[in-house]
């Protein structure tokens, strides 16, 4: 499929324009209704002897790493943006999350993949408590200082660290993706990951958002892949910084990943292409194998197959 975002009349002047757009749209549509997730997880029945994971909306993924309990760029509120007293400015959902907070289990890790609004959520990290402990992108650790949330480790790029939890310990390394970090218009000291998610000899990839990118090849050398999640919205026209569908396939294919979760799609308008686009474009690029598909829809959940 040629993809739109990529051509001429997307260049700059459009993008200031959806850019003007998005932020008229984020202040005005406050009596616009949020659609209920398509179905909901039950992670009390989750075992603690698989690994299970189910998409909540946007970035946010929540996994049992066999008892380890992990949730990924968590945003649970209905808008994500600048928290002034009172009212968030910024985007609003389109769908719900598929869990409120106080349906979570204890979690006990946080993964951030970078501070940008939809994915650094403070509203909703402030919600956790010492008992959490979270892995971030350098130079994003001093957004947390007002938090509860006190183990905190900032991760570079090649850098691997073991978690400890109550269910025994997590492997995290970071690796590089192709993106950028600034939270504010001049703050583009702050970093932006991948993660790799090592237990039990399995293991997960955490792809965060990413333009596409050879790197993930590089992942092979961790040893085979059982999930890979893969933001595969937010393309146009930010095709620089965001990867499309077929593009996600590729990274994923390039690391060896067995199963793929799409994420990032269906949860918040932040850019150009149709709200169901992305997903009905990443099945086709998985047509020949459609197996790999964990799920496609927001609440499902996937439990990798015993082999």
């Amino acid at each position: 499929m040629k993809d739109a975002s990529r051509q001429p009349s997307f260049r700059s002047s459009r993008v200031r324009r959806w850019s003007a757009y998005l932020w008229r749209e984020a202040i005005f549509d406050g009596r616009r209704t949020i659609a209920p997730a398509f179905t909901k997880p039950k992670p009390t029945q989750w075992s603690g002897e698989r690994l299970t994971a189910a998409w909540l909306g946007h970035a946010t993924v929540l996994i049992n790493f066999f008892g380890v309990w992990i949730v990924t760029d968590p945003a649970f509120f209905a808008r994500v943006g600048i928290r002034l007293p009172g009212f968030t400015i910024g985007p609003k959902r389109l769908t719900a999350p598929a869990l409120s907070m106080h349906e979570l289990p204890r979690i006990d890790l946080v993964l951030l993949s970078h501070a940008h609004f939809d994915h650094f959520d403070l509203q909703t990290l402030h919600r956790f408590d010492f008992a959490t402990k979270v892995v971030t992108a350098p130079h994003t650790k001093d957004l947390l200082r007002w938090s509860r949330l006190r183990e905190v480790t900032e991760l570079r790029w090649g850098e691997k660290k073991s978690i400890s939890t109550l269910a025994g310990n997590i492997n995290v390394s970071a690796f590089r993706v192709e993106h950028w970090g600034a939270r504010m218009q001049r703050d583009n000291h702050r970093g932006y990951n991948g993660y790799i998610l090592e237990r039990k000899g399995r293991r997960i990839i955490f792809g965060g958002d990413t333009a596409m990118t050879s790197g993930f090849a590089e992942l092979r050398s961790h040893g085979p892949i059982d999930l890979a999640i893969m933001s595969i919205g937010c393309y146009n026209p930010w095709i620089r910084t965001h990867c499309n569908p077929e593009e996600a396939v590729q990274m994923a294919n390039d690391a060896g990943a067995q199963f793929i979760m799409p994420v990032h799609h269906q949860t918040f308008r932040l850019s150009f292409e149709p709200l169901r686009e992305p997903i009905e474009r990443f099945e086709t690029a998985l047509q020949k194998t459609p197996e790999r598909l964990a799920l496609r829809e927001i609440g499902e959940t996937f439990v990798l197959p015993i082999m």
